[in-house]
């Protein structure tokens, strides 16, 4: 009998341990297909909500946000590129990379779930980010996106040019916040169940299969 299962993933598209957890997610559900069906939806948040447009220099910001050295932010970016390798996913990090603001690459992610197409969108936006050393800010980056994974690009550009899902996203970030998430990624399962961190496939599917037994027993 297959087991249905709602799993949240609240998170940034420039959060590396997001795409690192997923997956590692992807890889536990694609193992427990026979048993397990996974509805997956993503949610808004954001990492530094008053980043101005045109951002900050990568290593500056990790220095100055987590009080670190530039060598351990080196040695941080080996960690998450092993890891990456590790799940299948290559990390392109540049000398002179930098974070952006991420709200309105939300907001389409907000759109794209009613098209059914939100999954892809947030792994085209991780990819513009982290491997194209791209600009999730930018419109005319995020309309590229848009494009490339089918999506509406003039109702996408509509979107951009207004206040549109703005009240959305900002409510959904407010209800995450208020459960207690207050960092990413965050996987929650059947709305009670939390995993957090970028975890490996293994304890995933651990998890995956132990909340499926007890959902039907």
């Amino acid at each position: 009998m297959t087991t249905k299962l709602t799993i949240d993933i609240v998170s940034d598209v420039s959060c590396p341990w997001c795409i690192v957890g997923f997956k590692g997610l992807e890889k536990a559900l694609q193992n427990l297909a026979s048993n397990i069906d996974a509805t997956i939806t993503w949610q808004p948040f954001e990492l530094n909500p008053q980043m101005p447009k045109e951002g900050q220099e990568l290593t500056e910001h990790i220095t100055q946000k987590y009080g670190i050295t530039t060598e351990q932010s080196k040695q941080n970016k080996e960690v998450l590129k092993e890891r990456g390798k590790s799940v299948g996913y290559e990390f392109n990090y540049a000398d002179g990379g930098r974070i952006y603001n991420t709200f309105d690459a939300h907001r389409l992610l907000h759109w794209a779930q009613s098209h059914d197409k939100q999954t892809e969108l947030k792994l085209a936006l991780f990819d513009l980010y982290f491997k194209e050393n791209g600009n999730p800010s930018d419109h005319q980056q995020l309309l590229q996106t848009v494009a490339k994974v089918g999506l509406n690009t003039e109702e996408a550009q509509e979107i951009l040019e207004s206040d549109k899902y703005v009240s959305d996203v900002r409510a959904k970030q407010q209800h995450y916040q208020s459960a207690g998430v207050n960092s990413v990624p965050a996987v929650i399962i059947n709305n009670k169940h939390l995993i957090s961190g970028g975890q490996p496939a293994e304890l995933f599917e651990q998890a995956l299969t132990q909340i499926a037994t007890n959902s039907v027993s």
